[in-house]
């Protein structure tokens, strides 16, 4: 976005002034969890009429914010890209620092745990799977080192094909309530799929949270030689 009547610069304002609204704020909490919503559902999370989340959505779509999946007659949200929902996590993570102390429910205990973030992995066990990966030197700062791609094609990763995608390979994502970084880009979505695929882990019903097993978790950990 690009602030015309400031000489081209970045519009922040307008991008502050997108995600800010209460509604559209609470829209966005929800598509975090990488699944796409129809417009019943967002004006469900949003607690608005249809009318004002429709109205909501053509700005979202508008500014690149949210993309619009259309399949036969029926409309789907999501969040425009991954840096946009890093993006987000890095303001929950803002937000949660710096915003006022509240009760938590029953479900952020799991959240905090483990859970999706777009597309990989978040929460405790996001940060310990980066701290792993750095620690036995597969990632070198965020890049992937020469000598790791036999351990991620163990794991049924081909890290040369995701390295031609358009997606950053890593990517740094602050995780708001661990405050550190967890892997986001092409590869922390392979293993977030992996570990999906393998079974290790299954999403939580109409929740973001990442519920691990009790093999999954002695199978992580031995993947990394931590058990």
């Amino acid at each position: 976005m690009r602030d015309v009547a400031n000489g081209g610069a970045p519009d922040l304002a307008g991008l502050a002034a997108l995600i800010g609204d209460p509604a559209r704020a609470r829209m966005l909490t929800a598509v975090m969890s990488g699944t796409a919503l129809t417009a019943t559902e967002l004006a469900l999370e949003a607690g608005v009429a249809a009318s004002t989340a429709s109205a909501h959505l053509a700005r979202l779509t508008e500014g690149q914010i949210l993309a619009i999946e259309k399949q036969g007659r029926h409309r789907y949200f999501r969040l425009y890209d991954a840096e946009i929902a890093e993006m987000l996590e890095e303001l929950m993570g803002i937000a949660a620092r710096r915003g006022p102390r509240r009760r938590t429910g029953p479900a952020d205990p799991a959240l905090r745990v483990a859970r999706v973030c777009y597309d990989h992995l978040a929460g405790e066990r996001g940060v310990w799977l980066m701290d792993q990966l750095r620690e036995r030197r597969l990632i070198d700062g965020f890049e992937v080192s020469l000598d790791a791609e036999p351990f991620f094609t163990r794991l049924g990763i081909d890290v040369a094909s995701l390295a031609k995608l358009r997606r950053p390979l890593c990517r740094p994502c602050l995780d708001w309530s661990e405050r550190r970084h967890h892997l986001g880009g092409a590869l922390g979505a392979a293993i977030l799929d992996r570990i999906f695929t393998l079974r290790w882990a299954r999403r939580e019903l109409d929740s973001r949270a990442v519920v691990f097993s009790a093999g999954g978790e002695r199978s992580l950990r031995r993947l990394f030689g931590a058990d």
